[in-house]
């Protein structure tokens, strides 16, 4: 097994070094827990008619006509 070797040397390590060990081991395990809050985070459902209001029906006379400019693009 790891474990045992992983020990061994984290007793070889001064103390300062086993302190920022620690600290890894902990933000090792918080990493997953982060992830699965932000996956139902962005889980989050559209609520619908957000958009209500921002286009106005019926279109412009002009709206098919090409855009002035695009003149230089299309030739």
């Amino acid at each position: 097994m790891i474990q045992p070797v992983i020990l061994e040397k984290l007793e070889q390590l001064p103390e300062s070094l086993q302190t920022e060990v620690l600290h890894y081991i902990e933000f090792l395990l918080e990493k997953p827990a982060k992830k699965s809050t932000q996956e139902q985070s962005s889980k989050k459902r559209r609520v619908a008619g957000t958009m209500k209001g921002m286009f106005v029906l019926p279109l412009p006379d002009g709206f098919d006509e090409p855009l002035e400019d695009m003149k230089e693009y299309r030739s």
